[in-house]
C-alpha cells in the first residue's frame, strides 16, 4: 500500500439540472489536475437526491458517465460518485468507481431509503464491491447504507476505507456524526462520508458534515456548513499501526449474512 491523496467535495447542487451541476463541477474540480488520486462527490451529484427518474435518469453511456471519464482522463485520478441510472427499465442509485483509463466498476445502492419513497422507485442492490487503488481496498457504499452495520461489517480486514457518498439532512445530522466514527472504530478502517450542502427542490436542507474518521476513532477532516472542496493523504502506517496495537477483530463473531 502506498499514501493516497483523496479529494472530498462537499457541493451545492443544482435541483435537477444535471448539466448545469456537471459544468459548476468541471470548473470547481479543475485545479486538482494531477494533484489528487481519488476525487469523491455527493449521492446523486448530477441532479441532487430526486425521484423523478423519468427525468432525471440516464444510461450508462449517457452524460454524466461520458463527464465522469473525461474529468477522470484529465484529471489522471479516480472520479466516484452516485447518480441515476436506467437500465432494462429498472432504475437505479448507482455508485460509479470511474478510473482514468475508461474503465469503471459500480455499486448500486443496498439500502433504499423509504421514507423518500426510494424503495418504491429504485432497485436495490444485492451484493457488495471492493475496489483497489494504490493497494488500498476500498468499500463504497451510498447515504443510508450507513445505518445498517451488517452490510458494511469488515470481516478478516477485506476493506482499508469504507466511503460513504450521501444527501443526509440536517435534521438527522447528530446520527452522521455519531455513525461514521463507529463504523470506523467497529471496522478498523479508514471511513469518508461526503455529504452535499444547501436546499433542494424539495426544501429539505443539507448541512455538509463531510468527515474522514481514522481507525481509531480520530478526526481527519471535518467540514461543516459551507461547500468545501478539500484534499487530504492518507497513510497506510496509519492503518496498520492500529491494527497491529489492539487487533480487536480477530474475537469479532463468526457469522456472515452477505
Amino acid at each position: 500500500m502506498e499514501t493516497i491523496k483523496i479529494t472530498v467535495f462537499q457541493a451545492y447542487l443544482f435541483w435537477e439540472n444535471a448539466e448545469k451541476n456537471l459544468q459548476n463541477l468541471g470548473l470547481r474540480l479543475s485545479s486538482l489536475k494531477g494533484k489528487t488520486d481519488l476525487i469523491i462527490l455527493p449521492e446523486m451529484f448530477n441532479t441532487g437526491f430526486t425521484m423523478n427518474v423519468e427525468k432525471c435518469a440516464e444510461r450508462m453511456d449517457g452524460m454524466t458517465m461520458r463527464w465522469m471519464y473525461n474529468t477522470a482522463k484529465s484529471f489522471e485520478c479516480v472520479v466516484a460518485g452516485t447518480l441515476i441510472i436506467e437500465e432494462e427499465g429498472r432504475y437505479y442509485n448507482r455508485f460509479v468507481w470511474m478510473s482514468p483509463d475508461g474503465s469503471y466498476v459500480h455499486y448500486d445502492k443496498r439500502h433504499l431509503f423509504g421514507m423518500a419513497n426510494e424503495n418504491s422507485v429504485f432497485t436495490a442492490g444485492e451484493s457488495r464491491v471492493i475496489v483497489e487503488l494504490k493497494g488500498w481496498r476500498i468499500c463504497p457504499m451510498v447515504c443510508y447504507d450507513l445505518r445498517f452495520p451488517v452490510w458494511s461489517r469488515n470481516q478478516e480486514n477485506g476493506y482499508d476505507l469504507l466511503v460513504y457518498t450521501a444527501s443526509w439532512p440536517d435534521k438527522r445530522s447528530a446520527h452522521w456524526r455519531a455513525l461514521i466514527p463507529a463504523r470506523a472504530i467497529e471496522n478498523q478502517a479508514f471511513v469518508i462520508g461526503v455529504n452535499r450542502v444547501g436546499h433542494d427542490g424539495n426544501e429539505v436542507y443539507y448541512s455538509g458534515g463531510s468527515m474522514c474518521i481514522s481507525p481509531l476513532g480520530d478526526v481527519v477532516y471535518y467540514k461543516p456548513e459551507d461547500e468545501d472542496l478539500y484534499t487530504f493523504t492518507l497513510n497506510p502506517k496509519d492503518l496498520e499501526s492500529a491494527r497491529e496495537q489492539f487487533p480487536f477483530l480477530q474475537d469479532a463473531d463468526k457469522f456472515s449474512l452477505l
